[in-house]
């Protein structure tokens, strides 16, 4: 299989020409190498790769299930594989190996999927531009100058450059949609524990944080839903089960839609970029052409601050890791342990009281029915991803006083982490471009427990307007 071919099929297309006797395993996992070793160098998307286990793992025998063939990379955040690196980009864990997989880790392998490695991400995915010192920077595929955003950025990468035709990803404040929207993929941050994190925890960051996947197409990241989403024994809580595949919601009619539209971010004072409002303006006139009402919006009044309920849950999970890990080292911390962003984090979340987390918690449910009411009156909402292009790799560096960077990072996270504080599922779409043709990505947000109908309308969005996801080389 050449690489141009193998570049040119989604996961399920693959997948497809594999059942059909038309390409063996081995074949798709030679292409998949190939552009690897010839990629990886200049984007460094991989940072953990296991290509003779893939081999043997063809050569054991596949399970006989949907992505039978096709290769996958994990995060090297919250998805652990066993016997390779689980390090969440971040020195301190860089010689820890996971013993057991995920269990959606395990569905995949179930499902047939071929694990080909490990991807690169921001230390503990702090950041919306993957820079680790650990591993250094990931680079946008579509400008290697820039950033290919975070904290998904090695997924991204690794995708819009053809390495993978999909990839795992996760979000606790905008990770899989802000690099989505930096590489030009289809990425869906589901709802809050959509996808169970057994057996390792119960929820990500006080439910923040979820896993899914960033694609080239939309339906690969519905069949892949469909493969991870059933709850787990034991799971704290689940999320409404769907009354159908979400594969199939792809190719249904979303029928007249009510939309929100929404152009300033939740962080007053932060500025849009005008290339991304005008891409916004495009994409609401798409969706007034195929049949919806779209009405401008304004954010509701919030019973408390959400940044500072979601930085209390954030900082108080992160540390509480980095302390159980300097336990189980049995020594304190050291000075190159932590970038400077980790340190400012750590420190606050040491000085986070169970009274100060309580409240957190109870903080962000009601920011979650606050929004629920506001958008009873609208089926969607409809927003920029991110509020700027994607910058250039070092203005985010994590060895930078966050207080350098507030400004940008509110411009990367203002439409996106309140929906992590919901849990309601949200997308981003890659419908829009930069005058020197770099992606845009366009938020839509659904209600709780309420995929498919973003998936509805991703599958007509991509009828009518199609995007390739990958770079130009």
């Amino acid at each position: 299989m050449k690489s141009d071919e193998y570049m040119s099929y989604d996961a399920t297309g693959l997948a497809e020409l594999i059942a059909a006797n038309e390409v063996t395993p081995d074949e798709v996992l030679d292409a998949a190498l190939s552009i690897i070793d010839e990629r990886n160098p200049e984007v460094n998307a991989f940072v953990t790769r296991c290509d003779d286990e893939a081999r043997n793992t063809i050569a054991a025998g596949l399970a006989d299930g949907p992505l039978r063939g096709v290769p996958y990379a994990f995060k090297d955040l919250n998805a652990h594989v066993a016997g390779l690196p689980n390090t969440n980009g971040c020195r301190l864990f860089a010689d820890v190996v996971s013993p057991v997989d995920s269990e959606f880790v395990a569905r995949l392998r179930r499902a047939g999927m071929v694990v080909v490695g490990k991807t690169n991400t921001p230390s503990f995915g702090t950041s919306p531009s993957t820079e680790p010192v650990l591993f250094g920077p990931t680079r946008n595929p579509w400008d290697t100058t820039r950033s290919a955003g975070g904290s998904s950025g090695g997924a991204a990468a690794a995708v819009a450059s053809g390495m993978l035709p999909a990839a795992h990803a996760t979000d606790g404040g905008g990770s899989i949609r802000i690099p989505a929207s930096a590489c030009g993929l289809f990425g869906l941050k589901p709802t809050r524990n959509r996808v169970t994190l057994s057996p390792y925890a119960g929820e990500g960051w006080g439910g923040m944080s979820v896993g899914h996947a960033v694609t080239r197409s939309v339906r690969d990241s519905a069949l892949l839903l469909d493969l991870t989403s059933a709850p787990c024994p034991g799971d704290p809580t689940y999320a409404p089960r769907p009354e159908r595949p979400y594969l199939e919601e792809v190719t249904t009619d979303p029928g007249k839609l009510r939309i929100g539209l929404l152009d300033r971010p939740i962080s007053e004072g932060t500025e849009v970029d005008p290339e991304v409002l005008a891409a916004l303006a495009d994409a609401a006139r798409l969706c007034e052409q195929l049949g919806h009402d779209v009405t401008p919006v304004k954010w509701p009044e919030f019973p408390v601050k959400p940044q500072a309920a979601m930085s209390v849950l954030t900082s108080a999970n992160i540390a509480a890791s980095i302390d159980d890990r300097l336990a189980q080292l049995g020594r304190a911390e050291q000075d190159d342990d932590l970038d400077l962003w980790m340190r400012s984090i750590v420190g606050q979340g040491r000085n986070v009281s169970g009274n100060d987390y309580v409240h957190a918690i109870s903080g962000i449910h009601a920011i979650g029915r606050a929004i629920a009411n506001w958008m009873s009156s609208f089926d969607v909402l409809l927003s920029p991803t991110i509020a700027i292009l994607p910058p250039a790799i070092g203005v985010l560096d994590p060895m930078k006083p966050v207080q350098e960077v507030v400004g940008i990072l509110a411009q990367h996270t203002g439409f996106l982490a309140i929906f992590n504080a919901t849990g309601q599922p949200a997308m981003s779409v890659p419908l829009g471009s930069s005058a020197d043709g770099r992606p845009i990505g366009i938020q839509f947000v659904g209600q709780f427990g309420d995929e498919s109908t973003l998936f509805r309308l991703a599958g007509q969005l991509e009828r009518a307007q199609p995007w390739t996801g990958l770079a130009p080389r």
